[in-house]
């Protein structure tokens, strides 16, 4: 199937970025999530934190016909580089790059993800106004604003200013209530009140989100051993019902660990993005060269952090291993993917947009 349609509506300024040859297919999240709203499918959203296996999901999702975002958090990626090492526009010509060399030609996003506020200090709200400057400016289409560690109240007024340029240029706009917690921690699931309260509160202040994020008990990372996962898709989905007159769908972060046989259910209940995350993490480490692997190690034990925060210490290591690792990694993301796809319900997702443009 050709996507020159979706080729047509691609923001403007991804025209003007990408050049009037390029066939790269980066689309706006609000085009996605306001066509996908009532199909019971999950769009994938990728943290990608190593560069190697952004071409095997690439290849997965050309290979099953899905719609892909590919996404960093504030903490992985901000103007210094975050954790990962990669600014905003790194991460755009990254990707842009790999679309272009293998020919991908289904429609994307790039997500910024977790655009994280934790306070009330005018200083924290500055610095991610500040890198969502530089993400549109970059090239992103789509963008999370997480002010869940705040009081709903303060929530709602830090989330609507932060959100005023991405509508204004009608961008994709994912939201935040219930802060979603690391493994190893627990936190209150969100209320269908707290949920319900949260979308009325930005709609009256001209603001309304395609997606919502909510605490119904996932985690971000790795499960630790003998901890349960425990989702709570009734809670979900009642979130959802309390949202969805508004056009909110709701987003489901920390799915790395879940068994994948439970993962497509989760679209029963109003889920329409998903993130995996960590997995594509762990992919990129098992297929890492053994010696390069030890050495992140023995510097994140020394340092006494997770091992995630050497990417950007060894990232020119990283960046220039051997041809045959970089395959490794490719191929087993590549296998990887297509079964997340599978499981999201999202095969033929991007030709299902394409007809309904």
């Amino acid at each position: 199937m050709s996507f020159d349609k979706l080729l047509e509506i691609r923001p403007d300024n991804i025209k003007k970025k990408l050049g009037a040859k390029s066939k790269v297919c980066l689309i706006n999240g609000r085009d996605v999530f306001s066509n996908i709203r009532e199909d019971k499918i999950i769009i994938m959203a990728c943290n990608t934190r190593i560069k190697h296996v952004i071409p095997g999901i690439m290849k997965a999702s050309m290979d099953t016909d899905a719609i892909v975002a590919f996404e960093l958090a504030k903490s992985e990626s901000d103007l210094k580089g975050g954790y990962t090492g990669l600014t905003p526009e790194d991460y755009f010509d990254v990707i842009v790059a790999y679309a272009e060399e293998i020919g991908y030609d289904r429609p994307f996003l790039i997500h910024g993800d977790h655009l994280t506020v934790k306070t009330t200090k005018e200083e924290d709200i500055k610095s991610t106004e500040e890198l969502i400057q530089a993400q549109i400016q970059a090239g992103f289409t789509s963008y999370a604003l997480d002010a869940s560690f705040n009081e709903e109240d303060d929530n709602i007024v830090i989330t609507s200013r932060m959100a005023k340029p991405i509508v204004e240029k009608g961008f994709g706009l994912e939201t935040e209530v219930g802060e979603i917690k690391s493994v190893g921690s627990s936190g209150e699931i969100t209320t269908v009140d707290e949920a319900r309260t949260f979308i009325e509160g930005l709609h009256d202040n001209g603001i309304t989100p395609d997606l919502l994020g909510i605490n119904n008990g996932s985690k971000h990372g790795n499960y630790l051993e003998g901890e349960a996962i425990s989702i709570d898709l009734e809670r979900t989905g009642d979130c959802y019902e309390a949202v969805k007159s508004y056009g909110v769908c709701i987003a489901q972060h920390g799915i790395t660990g879940t068994p994948l046989h439970l993962v497509g259910k989760f679209a029963d209940y109003g889920i329409r993005k998903g993130n995996v995350g960590t997995e594509w993490q762990n992919i990129a480490h098992k297929n890492l060269p053994p010696d390069l692997m030890a050495e992140m190690k023995k510097w994140a034990g020394e340092a006494g952090k997770d091992v995630k925060f050497a990417t950007k210490q060894f990232f020119k290591e990283i960046g220039d291993i051997p041809e045959k690792y970089k395959k490794a990694i490719e191929d087993e993301s590549r296998k990887t993917a297509v079964e997340y796809f599978k499981a999201f319900r999202a095969v033929g997702s991007a030709s299902l947009l394409s007809g309904k443009i």
